[in-house]
């Protein structure tokens, strides 16, 4: 009698699994700020996503968006979940989409420097006023907007007192060798990866070029959540960020990427304050943009 019981209870509980819908992640869509096309998301950061996914149990799908203002109105329209964004993108949509901070991303040596060369005579930042000074791509916090408050803490009014051009990096650092800018803005990692590779093809030695003003560290990139997602993800999505930072960052560094420079070293941060982005804030007043309520440049 108990071997048929049993035999009748393995098969109801058979038939149940049979006929049970298959359990499936969540899915999550992500967007990066500063990257178009999926082809490129996939080569940058398709290693971090499949390291998020395992971590945290979603099934996390890219979202690829054109520009800056893009990511923001998919924030809100809910079309994406979460975008990794930097710091002068924050400003915004903190102000427009009213985006939650999932986890920081804290870049070691991150912050802005105005280099000349050595041989120019220029040593400070007021020796560049009536100069051309060039720099990244507008609304960049690290290739414009913090060069631009380097310049306004050094004492001039950047965007009165300069001629200022912006280009791409490997331009504008060929018009710093050649004199046509007779300085140039960028972030300390480009700068010292530029200096490195002047050295490696027998260009200018690195005592050529002089740095005559930095600005602090700059506020950390972010990953941001819509006002949409409820708050049980935005919590199981940082503590995977907890649980599993090595493998996470490993991922974003060892994974494939070809830009990958800006994250060597880095650590995740969960303790951000909507205040440690107020020097951002100061750099949109600097240029003339003091609402913080659009990007620049898109």
């Amino acid at each position: 009698m108990f071997k048929n019981l049993y035999r009748c209870l393995s098969l109801v509980v058979l038939s149940l699994a049979l006929i049970a819908p298959a359990v499936q992640a969540q899915t999550v869509k992500l967007a990066v700020t500063d990257l178009v096309g999926l082809e490129e998301l996939q080569r940058e950061f398709g290693a971090f996503r499949d390291t998020l996914s395992k971590a945290s149990g979603f099934d996390i799908e890219f979202l690829p968006v054109t520009n800056r203002t893009a990511a923001v109105e998919a924030l809100r329209f809910k079309q994406v979940d979460f975008v990794l964004t930097g710091p002068a993108e924050y400003v915004v949509m903190q102000n427009r989409a009213d985006a939650r901070v999932v986890v920081g991303f804290s870049r070691p040596d991150y912050f802005a420097l105005i280099v000349t060369l050595a041989e120019s005579g220029i040593a400070s930042v007021s020796d560049l006023v009536g100069k051309q000074v060039a720099m990244g791509s507008v609304g960049s916090t690290s290739r414009h907007l913090g060069p631009i408050q380097v310049l306004a803490d050094g004492g001039i009014s950047p965007m009165e007192d300069l001629d200022i051009v912006h280009t791409k990096v490997p331009i504008l650092w060929e018009s710093l060798k050649k004199g046509d800018a007779a300085a140039v803005g960028m972030n300390h990692t480009e700068f010292r990866r530029l200096r490195q590779q002047e050295l490696e093809k027998g260009g200018l030695q690195p005592g050529a070029f002089r740095v005559i003003a930095r600005g602090r560290d700059l506020p950390n990139d972010l990953l941001m959540a819509g006002s949409h997602v409820d708050q049980a993800v935005i919590d199981r999505m940082r503590d995977a960020f907890v649980n599993h930072s090595d493998d996470l960052i490993n991922a974003i560094v060892n994974g494939g990427g070809t830009d990958v420079d800006k994250y060597t070293g880095m650590r995740f941060i969960s303790n951000i304050k909507d205040s440690d982005y107020n020097y951002v804030r100061s750099m949109y007043s600097t240029i003339g943009f003091p609402e913080y309520s659009d990007f620049v440049g898109d």
